[in-house]
Formats: structure tokens, sequence, C-alpha cells
């Protein structure tokens, strides 16, 4: 057996992509995979043994003890002893979760903070133009993502890709000791109160959640009954719209940044870990579509379960769609003319964008989302 004190680096490790700049691996710290990339000033096992498995660890990040694998932590992201963070999860720059926090499947945009004890996987969450404003989940929080039908067509979207990407929307707050159903969908500036299971979207902005008084008994109930089955797709459509917009920002605006803070592995590794989410997404709704042709499906269910085949393949056909050139190809410009003065710190430069120029890359962004949304939704309703 390993000695427990020692650092360990696999065999598979190519030791020429963890930097000799100011990375520290404390005792207990155990790598390996062969696309593992751990660059300048990054922390392992700070707090506790770290197991780490082919994740892209950048400038400053901070994975204090737990287990990762399959992830991207950008530069000065955090999780906290306990963490458990499991492939396709990225923590954009200075994301950061407390202790014994389950991650799978999630995105957490800049400046988002998540609490302790909480499980939040199969989500995206935005919002906040800073570490004094930014998006926060409260202590032993959940999102379930679940079903008693057994399927996970259920991810959450919290703010949105298109919004959030341009660090100067309001922050949304989920109150501790609760949970959110999904899938489900919140707008910027959404408020939770704390204990409560938000089960509806929200999609008007600065509102407060707050819960309603349940009814307790039973009654009769058969698993198999996609209850709001329109809803769900709508949501997971919407998903996977904001996954391909991300792509695209990270295809032609992340790109303009590679340097020192984003080194071109750590961009390659967003890239990969984003399509590993995309294929979750639309693997997950052929699941669903699977549970639904073996009931007795008509309406919404009997289109999507018969329709899934061509649906499949225009959803697919749709991920390089990049939206009005011509909208992004300015919003580019000034953007590449912001970098030539500032320098490449990504923060500072989107978070310094004027609204009207911040706006065009938003609309840029939403008419991807639209145009998945759109044509999905054509054989579901």
């Amino acid at each position: 057996m390993p000695d427990p004190g020692a650092v360990v680096i696999g065999d598979d490790v190519a030791l020429d992509r963890i930097s000799g700049d100011g990375v520290v691996l404390h005792p207990g710290s155990r790598i390996s995979g062969a696309r593992t990339f751990v660059t300048s000033g990054a922390r392992i096992g700070s707090e506790g043994p770290a197991t780490v498995e082919n994740c892209y660890v950048g400038p400053g990040a901070a994975l204090k003890g737990g287990y990762f694998a399959d992830a991207v932590f950008l530069a000065k992201a955090s999780c906290g002893l306990g963490a458990h963070v499991r492939q396709g999860t990225i923590l954009e720059e200075q994301a950061s979760v407390a202790h014994t926090v389950g991650l799978k499947q999630t995105i957490l945009f800049p400046y988002v903070t998540l609490g302790s004890l909480i499980n939040f996987c199969d989500c995206l969450m935005a919002g906040g133009t800073g570490r004094d404003n930014h998006s926060e989940v409260g202590s032993s929080y959940i999102h379930f993502n679940f079903t008693p039908n057994q399927d996970k067509a259920t991810p959450s979207l919290i703010g949105d890709v298109p919004g959030g990407v341009m660090l100067n929307r309001s922050p949304v707050f989920l109150g501790g000791q609760g949970g959110l159903v999904g899938p489900c969908r919140l707008a910027y500036g959404t408020v939770t109160a704390a204990g409560i299971i938000c089960r509806h979207d929200q999609l008007k902005e600065n509102h407060l959640v707050l819960g309603g008084k349940s009814r307790s008994g039973s009654i009769p109930y058969v698993t198999g009954n996609f209850l709001g089955l329109k809803r769900i797709l709508d949501n997971n459509f919407h998903y996977i719209g904001n996954l391909y917009a991300l792509g695209q920002w990270y295809a032609h605006v992340r790109r303009l940044f590679v340097g020192n803070g984003l080194p071109a592995p750590l961009l390659e590794g967003l890239q990969e870990t984003l399509q590993n989410g995309i294929d979750e997404r639309i693997g997950q709704l052929g699941r669903l579509r699977d549970k639904l042709a073996g009931a007795a499906a008509d309406g919404v269910a009997g289109r999507f379960a018969d329709g899934w085949s061509e649906l499949r393949e225009r959803l697919i056909a749709l991920q390089p769609f990049e939206g009005d050139g011509a909208v992004r190809d300015r919003f580019l410009e000034q953007v590449a003319h912001q970098i030539s003065e500032r320098g490449k710190d990504y923060l500072a430069v989107i978070g310094g964008l004027d609204r009207a120029l911040a706006d065009a890359g938003t609309q840029w962004l939403n008419g991807i989302v639209e145009r998945v949304a759109e044509t999905a939704t054509l054989l579901t309703r």
C-alpha cells in the first residue's frame, strides 16, 4: 500500500504537464491520468488527502481535499475538504465550494460560491459581478436530479450563459437547507428562502421565492407518469442550447485570452469537459425516450418518443451553429481591442465591457440558444 504521507504521481501522468512554478502537492496527494494538467501556483491537499484523476487545474486553484476526476478548475477556483467532484464539472475563475460538496456535470461561472454539505449535480449557475457580489448556494442544499421514473433529464439552469458570461448580472441566492427540483430555470436576482424546496421555474428577475404549505397524506401513484413533460423537455432543450452557446464562447472569446492565466491545455480541457456535458444531456434525453417508448405514450410523449431519432440528429447538427456572424465579429473586435489595452485578464476585460457591448455579446449568444430551443420543440408541440 502507498504511504499515506507521501505524494503519489501515477506512471500515466506526463510530468511536463505539472508545473514547477509554485505548485504545492501536500502529503497524501495522489495524481493520475494522462490528461491531468496542473499549472502555476495550484495547491492540492492542503486540508487532507486529495485524489486527482484527469483534471485540469488552473493558476492558483486550490483542491484542498477529496476526490476530483475529469473536471476543470480555472484560476483561483477552490474546493474545500471532502469534495467529491466528478466528470463534466467546470469551476470558472474564483468559483468556490466549501467542505463536503458533491458535484457532477456542474458548471459554476466566475465568483459563484457554494457553502458546505451540498449536493449540486446536473446544473449550471451564473450571476454576480465580483467576489463581493456573487451568486451563492447556502449550506445543506440539494439539487434533486433523479426522478421516481429513474431518469436524469433534470438539468437546472440558474441564470444563463448569454447573460452570465458578461459578469454583469444580478446574483442568485439559494437559501440553505433547501432544494431545487430539476429541471428548473431561475432568472437572475432570484432569492429562495431558506428551508424551502423550489419545484417551479422562476423566469422573472429579482423575485423572492417563498415556501408554501404542503398537504400531508397519501394518494395512489404509479411510476411511469411523466407529468409536465412539455416543460421538462423545453427546459432540457434550453439547457442544451446554453451549453452550445458556451461552446461558442469558449471557441471564440476564451481563445483570445490564452496565455499565462489560461494556458492552451486548460482551454482544451474546458472544451473537452463541456463536450462531455453536451453528450450527457443528449444521452439522458435518449434514456427518457426509451422509458416513454415502453409506456402507452400519446400527445407530447408520443411525439417525442416517435420523433427522437430525428430530433437527436437535429440537436447534434445544431452544435456547430455560430449564431449571427456579423454581431459576433463586431463583439470580438471590441474584446480584442480591450485586451490590447488591458492585457489578458479575463475577469477585468469582460467585467469591464460597457453595457451596450455586453448586450451585443448577449444578443449573439441568445440567438444560438433560441435556435436550438425552437428547432428542438418543433417535434414536441
